[in-house]
């Protein structure tokens, strides 16, 4: 069945080959906010037809993926449609057909060359210093020759038959028009020997069947653009709008790759960083939207996508730009929702028995991803053994001889104090630094190294001295005043 082209058609066709990589994340965002920007269906295709680098469960990280980000298709392999099947190994008949159609069509040839023949002629190119291309060995072969080399069962494959002579120009909607030399053009194989169309080949015949009208993809197909173009041509179908988006970069030089260690959108998950977040930042990795604002939500993004914004060059991953967007999220969230998805964390690194939606509330403001909690925490069960040289800090001028007197004054008020809340506590050491009349660095920087030990903590010495209690809170002063006196 072939659908009309009356509405704008996307489909996102990955490869089950393991994770889903920030690249294979960005397509599957772009393609889905063409269809959805323009009212139209996004469509999921599995393309499983290179069987060796197939993985097993590899799907289900797909569809998992494609769920939690919001990405819900419209057509696909487990619910459906009017063009299935939408995996490619169940459309090998498909295929067959219009290979054979295209061989009547004189677009096609059948190619009985042997892989000896093959690794022979690559030995040569490559000592010869020339490009590698097929020598055309199988392409006019008689009817008849054709005919009994079939019958006799040799192995061949179906190759596509490119003009000799001329140029193919196409169109991409970021890169512009762009012309080839039909001579630097290979007949590349459609159908292999196992009977299974090559990518090339059933992702045009599948994209023509489905009604694709937009085409998103990586811009390494760019270079085979024209192929396509040749094929559609042959079979006198509709060239349907191609989108070829740049790399994404670890820098300038390298692209990412989980085998370097880059991360995939699991890794990321799993690393503590939100997947509203995750998403967010991959719309952003080569699109630049219209005005000020960075942080999108899906349905947002709905709306003001355009592929007008996409640029040619590369993007590199920021993961210090991906941090900051991950804390405007959790920032944003209602603390309970917060408080659940911290409380594993939380619980990594305290185990005394503590009020967590205090400690929750206390983090929101200054978390920049979910697993960074625990060692904001881990000076909660236990005070750690620390340095004095903590207490000096220049930008607050505190030395030692100054965090032992303000120690020494910050005691016997918070012993004194009868309701150990944070709006008491908080005017119990700000009256001390107004009775002072020091800088409020002077006060709250030593009694903040006194009951955390830390230079860095998730609050202040208010929020702190709430979180541990009043008696924890005094032990841990006075241990601080009797490490300065020593």
């Amino acid at each position: 069945m072939k659908l009309g082209q009356t509405q704008v058609r996307t489909r996102f066709a990955p490869s089950p080959t393991g994770y889903m990589h920030v690249g294979n994340l960005r397509t599957a965002l772009y393609t889905y906010l063409i269809a959805k920007s323009n009212e139209g269906k996004f469509i999921l295709r599995i393309e499983d037809t290179d069987q060796e680098r197939l993985v097993e469960g590899a799907v289900e990280v797909i569809y998992k993926t494609l769920k939690e980000t919001g990405l819900i298709w419209d057509e696909g392999p487990d619910i459906g449609g009017p063009v299935g099947p939408y995996i490619q190994s169940e459309r090998r008949d498909i295929y067959t057909k219009y290979a054979d159609e295209l061989i009547e069509k004189g677009g096609a040839y059948y190619c009985f060359c042997s892989k000896e023949r093959l690794d022979e002629l690559r030995k040569i190119h490559e000592a010869s210093g020339i490009p590698h291309k097929y020598d055309g060995h199988c392409r006019d072969l008689s009817p008849e020759e054709v005919k009994r080399l079939l019958a006799e069962g040799v192995p061949h494959v179906v190759r596509q038959r490119i003009p000799a002579e001329g140029t193919t120009t196409f169109h991409d909607v970021i890169f512009g028009d762009i012309t080839v030399e039909n001579e630097t053009l290979d007949d590349n194989i459609l159908i292999k020997t196992d009977g299974l169309p090559t990518y090339n080949f059933a992702n045009v015949v599948d994209d023509h069947l489905m009604g694709i009208t937009h085409v998103v993809r990586g811009i390494e197909y760019l270079s085979s653009a024209p192929k396509y173009n040749l094929l559609y041509e042959a079979f006198g179908w509709e060239i349907p709008t191609y989108i070829h988006c740049p790399p994404v970069m670890r820098d300038a030089k390298h692209k990412l790759s989980k085998r370097n260690g880059d991360p995939t959108y699991e890794d990321l998950i799993q690393d503590g960083y939100l997947k509203e977040a995750v998403l967010n930042y991959v719309a952003l990795l080569g699109w630049s939207p219209k005005g000020e604002q960075e942080i999108f939500s899906l349905e947002e993004l709905e709306k003001v996508f355009s592929v007008d914004g996409v640029s040619k060059s590369p993007a590199i991953f920021d993961l210090a730009k991906l941090k900051w967007i991950n804390s405007e999220y959790i920032r944003a969230l209602p603390l309970e929702k917060f408080h659940e998805m911290a409380l594993p964390y939380i619980k990594k690194a305290v185990h005394i028995d503590t009020d967590t939606h205090l400690i929750a509330e206390v983090l929101q403001p200054r978390c920049e991803k979910l697993t960074d909690i625990p060692e904001k925490l881990d000076f909660i069960d236990v005070l750690p053994k620390y340095d004095t040289a903590l207490y000096v800090h220049k930008k607050m001028k505190t030395n030692l001889e100054n965090a032992l007197e303000s120690l020494k004054d910050a005691l016997p008020i918070l012993e004194n104090l009868q309701d150990w809340s944070r709006e008491s506590l908080h005017d119990a050491l700000f009256g001390l630094v107004k009775q002072k009349g020091v800088k409020n660095g002077i006060i709250l920087w030593p009694v903040r190294v006194a009951v955390s030990g830390k230079q860095f903590t998730p609050g202040g010495a208010v929020e702190i001295c709430e979180l541990l209690g009043k008696e924890e809170s005094l032990r841990r002063v006075r241990v601080g005043i009797e490490l300065l006196n020593g």
